[in-house]
């Protein structure tokens, strides 16, 4: 087995992160060169055998507010075919670090918890996990919720929550129209219902240069599709979908402050579900909910949400640090534990 940067060969690094099982948008070079457009760098490391890859990793590198250091992670990865190639893969990752003087390499890879063969590589190489807690502390969501689409349509309808179902032939009936937008202009229809239900539920989002970066890299790469929700001309909602293989991931949503009774957010998860499966998807991933479930978890309406329509609530191992520097990791995290506290306490 060897290793090599696929810089040259980006078409067959995506191939392999589109054929695995556990492949994401976010481990493809498509992803890397979006966040290329927000300060980081990219490389797509993989193992191969006998001209096959058995092992990647999309590596995003970002320089630290300290001399000549760098951070690498890779989101939703690494991915691999054995035990054999996973250690190949890290021990290279390892190798590149030190030679981009990066200081840690994490990393969350969208394994079942106690994946054994995770676990196992875990040890052996010291990784060490982080502990993000229930709700939306880590990177990426360590609790999902996953939708089975290989069913048929009706038998979807019928095995969603009799509110849901309700709720989606509501906004059918009331003349709710679903757009799948092929303009990219149609951004700003989106922006402005993701401005409006940021200043609701009193969140921050990115500007909207990111998201006309996301359809040049993704969109026009058949990787993600804008859904919008309109009522007598008037938007209601907006969606944007990633796709990848066999799985869709519900990735972005917003919503206006008006007309909620119509119940387009329903209808466009139904349409985007709808939309998957017309491309042959299997899964509909809903993305992040809590691991808390209790009914007082100002976020158990979310899970909620995504329940109504059949998903199934699955977690991950979470996420996890390769230290690549050991003299700084450990300032690296006193450093990181303040900020989250200086940055919980002025939200508060």
């Amino acid at each position: 087995m060897g290793t090599r940067l696929f810089f040259e060969h980006e078409s067959v690094f995506n191939h392999y992160a589109a054929s695995h099982r556990h492949g994401d948008v976010l481990q493809t070079t498509h992803w890397g060169k979006l966040k290329g457009t927000t300060g980081w760098d990219y490389y797509p490391l993989a193992v191969e055998d006998n001209g096959a890859i058995q092992a990647s990793a999309l590596i995003l590198a970002r320089k630290l507010p300290l001399p000549g250091q760098t951070l690498f992670y890779s989101p939703r990865g690494p991915l691999f075919s054995s035990l054999e190639a996973l250690r190949k893969l890290l021990s290279a990752g390892r190798e590149l670090g030190h030679e981009k003087k990066a200081i840690l390499w994490k990393m969350d890879p969208p394994l079942p918890a106690g994946d054994s063969i995770w676990q196992d590589c875990c040890v052996e190489h010291k990784l060490i996990p982080i502990d993000t807690g229930l709700n939306f502390e880590g990177v990426q969501p360590r609790f999902i919720m996953d939708l089975d689409i290989s069913k048929p349509l009706d038998t979807l309808l019928e095995e969603m929550k009799s509110k849901t179902r309700y709720n989606i032939r509501y906004a059918e009936r009331k003349g709710v129209q679903i757009v799948r937008s092929i303009r990219k202009s149609e951004l700003g229809v989106f922006y402005a219902l993701l401005q409006e239900t940021a200043q609701r539920d009193k969140f921050t989002i990115r500007p909207l240069t990111y998201f006309e970066s996301l359809w040049d890299h993704l969109v026009e790469n058949k990787l993600a599709q804008l859904f919008l929700a309109y009522h007598n001309d008037t938007p209601l909602a907006a969606s944007i979908a990633f796709r990848l293989g066999d799985k869709t991931w519900y990735v972005y949503g917003a919503s206006s402050n008006s007309n909620r009774n119509l119940q387009a957010s329903h209808l466009i998860q139904w349409e985007m579900i709808r939309w998957a499966k017309g491309l042959g998807c299997k899964v509909y991933d809903f993305r992040g909910v809590s691991g808390d479930l209790n009914p007082d978890n100002p976020l158990y309406g979310l899970y909620r949400f995504k329940e109504g329509f059949g998903a199934q609530l699955s977690e991950y191992v979470g996420e996890y640090d390769l230290p690549l520097d050991t003299l700084r990791y450990p300032l690296w995290r006193k450093g990181l534990a303040f900020h989250n506290w200086l940055r919980a306490k002025r939200r508060s």
